[in-house]
């Protein structure tokens, strides 16, 4: 009995192993991860994609930047060659620009030598002592009418407010000598004591001189030396200024004007302050 029931155990063994397909369900496992693989390169791929859009983006910023650098700047500066233009005056021929008040001007004067040609500063001298002062025409040209001179005289007089060295009581000439320099359109003006100084007053006069020449506001004193028709050396105390007419555009006859006027009243203070030494006092008195 007991060998008999020994087989019916064996059927049962293999039919157990027939029923193992358990290996079924791993390969389904498996078959997942590769699916689960193949989802993780898709994702790579999409943000793989997205890189060139952000390129793109960027180089049409690029682009953008140079259109806005293009117009206003260069508009700008062609327009300052126009701003310019208006400079370049016509000259005329004694170089005066056709804004000047004299442009174009020629005057000439009858001489006993024939016409005489006037140029702007000699004109501009004329007119003031002519026109201004009403005194006759007593200004001498050189024939190429690039000097001219003009001599006259005045009389000198103290102040009278009992403050001053000299009083006006106290008179006294003056000579006076404007000249024209037409290349340089220079007008200067000297003024004379006509009264040679004396040799021993030479040394107290030039120091003198240096004390005031710095308080002096305008022009300047000196001492002039030359000889006379004997061939003597003599001494001359004299009073300079000057006036630079070139670029004065308007105004020439005035500009001389105000350098007389304002020399005459620089030369009487001075004049008055050296007074203080009574030697020089005397001398100027004489």
């Amino acid at each position: 009995m007991a060998t008999k029931k020994s087989p019916a155990k064996k059927k049962v063994a293999t039919k157990v192993v027939k029923k193992a397909p358990a290996k079924k369900a791993v390969k389904k496992v498996t078959a997942k991860k590769v699916v689960a693989k193949k989802a993780v390169k898709k994702v790579v791929k999409k943000t793989v994609g997205k890189k060139p859009v952000a390129k793109k983006a960027i180089k049409k910023v690029v682009a953008k930047k140079p259109a806005a650098k293009k117009p206003a700047p260069k508009k700008a500066a062609k327009k300052s060659p126009k701003v310019a233009a208006p400079k370049k005056l016509k000259v005329d021929q004694y170089g005066l620009e056709e804004d000047d008040e004299f442009y174009g001007l020629y005057f000439a004067k009858s001489t006993n030598k024939g016409l005489v040609e006037v140029k702007p500063c000699t004109f501009s001298l004329m007119y003031w002592w002519k026109g201004l002062l009403g005194y006759p025409d007593m200004i001498e040209i050189s024939k190429d009418s690039n000097t001219a001179m003009l001599q006259f005289e005045s009389t000198f007089g103290g102040g009278d407010s009992g403050e001053t060295e000299l009083t006006e009581k106290d008179v006294f000439d003056v000579d006076h000598i404007i000249e024209i320099d037409e290349q340089e359109h220079l007008v200067s003006l000297y003024s004379y004591v006509p009264i040679p100084v004396p040799e021993k007053l030479i040394g107290a006069l030039g120091l003198s001189i240096l004390n005031i020449n710095p308080e002096t506001r305008y022009g300047s004193l000196e001492i002039c030396s030359t000889d006379n028709e004997e061939g003597a050396n003599e001494h001359f105390l004299r009073y300079r200024a000057a006036t630079y007419l070139r670029g004065v555009k308007s105004g020439k006859v005035e500009a001389i004007e105000s350098m007389v006027t304002n020399g005459s009243e620089f030369f009487g203070l001075a004049l008055d302050a050296m007074c203080v030494n009574k030697s020089i006092k005397k001398w100027l008195l004489s």
